[in-house]
């Protein structure tokens, strides 16, 4: 597809964000729909001098790319807003903040992977939370796994966590257990669903990481144990037979979590899935429409298992 001169500009902003797969991800979307969009990476500074709210901001002032780095599969320079952007980590509950308006998602969650650069005459920025819906699609969908009347454990109380468990007690399993290393964040995450839960007739409570219950038929990690190759946090009598054990991260990252699981009578999956059907929701909060994930998936599988091939010795 040729690009027209103006094109609206997207990117992903992180640290670290080099690895990001958003800008294939988003190209094939914009292929695939007919859209004319480039997709780029901001790297952000973690400090606590306010280093992202400032680039983000700049990027939404600028045109053409002028801040963050675009892919050399669509060379610039082209001119056009900046309409958006993507938020991985460590700063979801930072652009959670900077916006002035928030989808019902992202309040629960307190936190946003989703910015919409929306002026001030309709109300402002608006941040939403498509980690939780993107999480679900590819456990219903992908991983044909339904979570209605299951007995569900989620691990962490981070950004990541905190966008998945409104969705995840919308999809009424029986059960669903919080655990966390810290357990204020755990309680505080959870007290913002009690409602929602009861709403939704989803018993929710929270344990001890190194007793959080047995047989759970779905188990996800959305602790930053395997970006540290740690550990699965938790014992392995979490796990029943066959149980789908999800990791939030995805390639070598989540190996180890994936091994765990595996060699413990549980059906492993990392977190591709997941990326590309929260890609997709966020691509409709921007654009209006829901691109088909599935080749998307399957190609970005196949460009993971090649870059994996020729990095190896």
């Amino acid at each position: 597809m040729s690009l027209p001169t103006s094109v609206d500009h997207y990117l992903v902003a992180g640290n670290p964000v080099a690895h990001s797969q958003s800008p294939f991800i988003h190209a094939m979307f914009a292929q695939a729909t007919g859209e004319a969009l480039r997709y780029g990476r901001l790297l952000c500074p973690i400090d606590s001098d306010g280093g992202f709210a400032r680039l983000v901001r700049a990027f939404a002032a600028s045109r053409g790319g002028a801040v963050g780095e675009f892919d050399a599969a669509t060379p610039g320079p082209f001119s056009g807003p900046a309409c958006g952007c993507n938020i991985t980590v460590p700063f979801k509950f930072e652009a959670f903040q900077l916006a002035a308006r928030h989808t019902e998602r992202a309040a629960l969650a307190q936190a946003a992977n989703v910015l919409s650069f929306e002026p001030a005459a309709r109300g402002g920025w608006l941040a939403d939370n498509t980690d939780g819906a993107g999480l679900v699609r590819d456990i219903e969908h992908n991983a044909a796994t339904p979570l209605a009347g299951q007995r569900v454990l989620l691990i962490g109380a981070g950004g990541a966590a905190a966008g998945a468990l409104g969705p995840l007690i919308a999809a009424r399993p029986a059960a669903l257990v919080l655990c966390n290393r810290t357990a204020d964040k755990a309680r505080a995450l959870a007290a913002r669903h009690l409602d929602w839960s009861a709403a939704h007739g989803v018993a929710l409570s929270i344990e001890p990481l190194n007793n959080p219950g047995v047989c759970f038929d779905v188990v996800i990690n959305a602790s930053a144990t395997s970006l540290q190759a740690s550990a699965p946090p938790v014992p392995a009598g979490v796990l029943r037979a066959g149980a789908l054990a999800l990791d939030m991260m995805y390639g070598a990252a989540a190996r180890p979590y994936l091994a765990w699981a595996e060699s413990h009578g549980a059906r492993g999956r990392d977190g591709l899935g997941m990326l590309v059907e929260q890609a997709a929701e966020a691509f409709f909060v921007w654009r209006g429409m829901r691109p088909d994930t599935a080749p998307v998936l399957a190609a970005l599988q196949q460009r993971l298992a090649d870059l994996a091939v020729a990095r190896t010795p």
